[in-house]
């Protein structure tokens, strides 16, 4: 095993990394998802419009569940029809686009965001995630920053998408002896 790097995280400085908006709306918004936004009392259609107060692009039918959190509404954006499960992170420090007819099952997490290990200062080394039209994200599973799931792909309960995921394919946690799904 090689050595591992010196590194300083003091020197961190988050270069190349915008928020995208102004300290006030980033604290407003920190303020209404904890409050607000992320409870199960909240209707989804509040849930929905908040979304878009702050800049989500969001389609018509859209579906988010109580306890999904997001951290940047105005990096994000969901097609028509699609859910959002309970639970599901949106670690979106880079944008997210989830198409039409997209199913996100519980607990997912979305993370864009990620750490250059090669760096001195550990930058980051962040990256968008795509989830295209008839897409299936099932339960726990992770979607890695620079992810492209294609049209109609699955990635099944648990499984990790750290490169695209073609078409209408099925990315597995383990291996699996049974039907395809």
């Amino acid at each position: 095993m090689g050595d591992a790097p010196e590194r300083d995280l003091s020197r961190f400085s988050g270069a190349g990394y915008s928020i995208g908006r102004s300290r006030p709306v980033q604290i407003l918004w920190l303020f209404i998802s904890g409050a607000i936004f992320m409870r199960w009392w909240c209707p989804a259609r509040v849930r929905v419009a908040v979304l878009r107060l702050f800049g989500a692009q969001i389609g018509t039918g859209v579906l988010v569940r109580h306890r999904v959190r997001v951290h940047w509404p105005w990096k994000l954006a969901i097609g028509d029809h699609s859910w959002i499960g309970e639970g599901t992170w949106i670690l979106n420090l880079e944008h997210v686009t989830i198409g039409r007819q997209v199913c996100i099952s519980q607990e997912v997490l979305l993370c864009t965001g990620s750490h250059d290990r090669r760096s001195p200062t550990f930058e980051f080394d962040n990256g968008p995630i795509v989830v295209e039209d008839g897409a299936w994200v099932a339960a726990r599973a992770t979607v890695l920053r620079g992810v492209t799931v294609g049209r109609g792909a699955t990635i099944t309960a648990a499984a990790v998408a750290a490169r695209d995921v073609p078409a209408g394919s099925t990315l597995r946690s383990a291996p699996h002896d049974g039907p395809p799904a």
